[in-house]
């Protein structure tokens, strides 16, 4: 009788946990998704929702080397809730709340008391999304890709077929939010399965995990038919130009220099300390260890951090893996009461190190607003958004580049608004201020998702720079375009057309001080 109440307690304790973590994980991003903007980083997926709302698709519309799976389901989200700043933060709130609903699923399978499994989903909760607020593809695929590692480690423990099934969808889409981390997740994912299968040899399982790789790859050929989206595009944007761009990216991982590597990520390797020191004690006990199921769920939580730090370190934004810690911690604690009966000190300082840890990146990285270079900035100096269009209301409008007067920025933006609007010619606008096709409801005929040379498309003397100039005509060409419009600053680039269009195709007129316009002149580049 006394094992039914507990049941029906526990029963009633993880309803409550789950409505609460709901709530507060979509509560928090909703609040910070709303604090400040940096223009490239905050709008270029609310601009790509919003072309793909209206019927213009990637690698077919614009150029991207970002993955397709943000801009339509954030136009999914736009078709049930309307266009507005609302809808675009409410889709990275829900996920916020997955990957803290998963970190706490996982975790309960694990056999963690549920009050911990609470504790450090909240934590993940604070830490995952509200870094960025908005839709942003290296949080997105980071956190797909934990999720997808979480399914194969649950796959270990369970023994359960179906999550062998789930795996290579999870990291399909993944894959399709960006290539990495997810990537690297492959990898490890594919090294320790067939590690696991070498010595666990269970045609069913791997069926499994054929079956759910046959599914997305069926499902992802159905999508490019029905949106009608080339193959031949997408190979070249989404594979071969950003594996070009591999050799450069690893400029920023060398050197490996333990402050770089260790001392950096000190909090995330304290997290990760017992899992590895279970595992070096274990091994020295019995080298059969190795194959131990146990091992490879360790060694797979280990390598991922790596491969998330590497990623980390391989991008040019601010840090956002802090959100490991709790989930590092969580492992430990489970894999703690496994092996170890005695010395529970040490539980109290991994939820230490947590609360601490949380408290410290919560105040310096996502209080302040440091992803989107916000952190030495006055957010009570912000502006209402609405100022722009009703869909906007709510946003604290502040950026870094009118940090100070965010009156004088959003001044000018009305005013270049105001001419592109009365110009009733086939335009083009070329900003990273992508919301304003959207207030002005129309197209803006863009063949880029996001203006950054080198890093987002090919620059002058890369060898698949014909390739995309030829795309980028040919977008001049379907249009029609008889003016670009182009507002500064571009973050990015300072010379998007001159590159592409000869001289005489072109006269740049200044119009403000933040607005150029391009007039396209008849020239052979631009015969049809």
């Amino acid at each position: 009788m006394l094992s039914f109440y507990k049941s029906i307690s526990d029963k009633r304790k993880k309803t409550i946990y789950i409505t609460i973590l709901l709530f507060f994980s979509i509560l928090i991003n909703q609040y910070y998704g709303f604090q400040g903007i940096n223009p490239i980083d905050s709008f270029f997926s609310f601009n790509a929702g919003y072309d793909v709302l209206n019927g213009y698709f990637p690698f077919k519309d614009y150029w991207t080397i970002t993955g397709p799976f943000i801009d339509f389901t954030v136009a999914l989200f736009f078709k049930i809730f309307g266009v507005s700043w609302f809808s675009y933060v409410l889709y990275a709130s829900i996920f916020n709340f997955i990957i803290s609903i998963a970190t706490f699923y996982t975790l309960e399978k694990f056999e963690l008391n549920i009050n911990y499994c609470f504790f450090y989903s909240i934590l993940v909760a604070i830490l995952a999304y509200p870094s960025a607020g908005t839709p942003y593809v290296d949080h997105q695929s980071a956190f797909l890709s934990v999720i997808a590692i979480y399914f194969f480690v649950l796959a270990l423990k369970t023994n359960c077929k179906i999550y062998w099934l789930i795996v290579p969808i999870i990291l399909g889409i993944s894959f399709l939010t960006k290539q990495a981390p997810t990537g690297h997740f492959i990898i490890i994912i594919s090294i320790l399965s067939l590690i696991y299968f070498i010595f666990n040899f269970d045609l069913k399982k791997i069926t499994f995990a054929v079956i759910g790789s046959v599914l997305f790859i069926f499902s992802f050929f159905i999508l490019l038919l029905i949106t009608k989206i080339p193959i031949i595009p997408f190979i070249e944007q989404y594979i071969l130009f950003p594996l070009s761009l591999g050799e450069s990216r690893l400029e920023f991982l060398f050197p490996l220099e333990f402050n770089r590597i260790i001392l950096r990520f000190k909090l995330i390797h304290l997290s990760l300390l017992i899992l590895v020191i279970i595992s070096i004690k274990k091994i020295a006990q019995d080298y059969k260890y190795l194959r131990h199921n146990d091992f490879l769920i360790i060694l797979a939580l280990v390598s991922s951090t790596f491969a998330l730090i590497a990623h980390q370190l391989m991008t040019i934004n601010g840090i956002f893996i802090f959100f490991l810690i709790p989930i590092l911690a969580g492992f430990s604690h489970v894999f703690f009461l496994k092996y170890f009966k005695n010395k529970s000190y040490i539980l109290y300082l991994l939820v230490f190190l947590c609360i601490a840890s949380t408290i410290h990146y919560g105040n310096k990285y996502i209080n302040k607003r440091d992803f989107m270079d916000l952190s030495k900035i006055n957010m009570t100096n912000g502006i209402d958004a609405k100022i722009f269009d009703d869909r906007l209301s709510g946003l604290n409008w502040i950026t870094t580049l009118y940090p100070n007067n965010p009156k004088k920025e959003i001044a000018y933006l009305l005013e270049a608004i105001d001419i592109i609007k009365k110009d009733s010619r086939n335009k083009m606008l070329v900003t990273d201020y992508q919301f304003i096709s959207v207030v002005m409801s129309s197209y803006d005929y863009s063949p880029n998702k996001y203006w950054y040379k080198h890093h987002a498309y090919p620059s002058l003397n890369h060898k698949y720079f014909e390739i995309y100039k030829e795309f980028f005509i040919n977008k001049l060409r379907e249009g029609k375009i008889e003016i670009v419009y182009e507002i500064k600053p571009l973050w990015g680039d300072n010379n998007v057309l001159e590159p592409i269009l000869k001289s005489d195709c072109i006269i740049k007129i200044p119009i403000t001080d933040i607005l150029d316009s391009y007039l396209l002149k008849k020239c052979e580049d631009l015969k049809s």
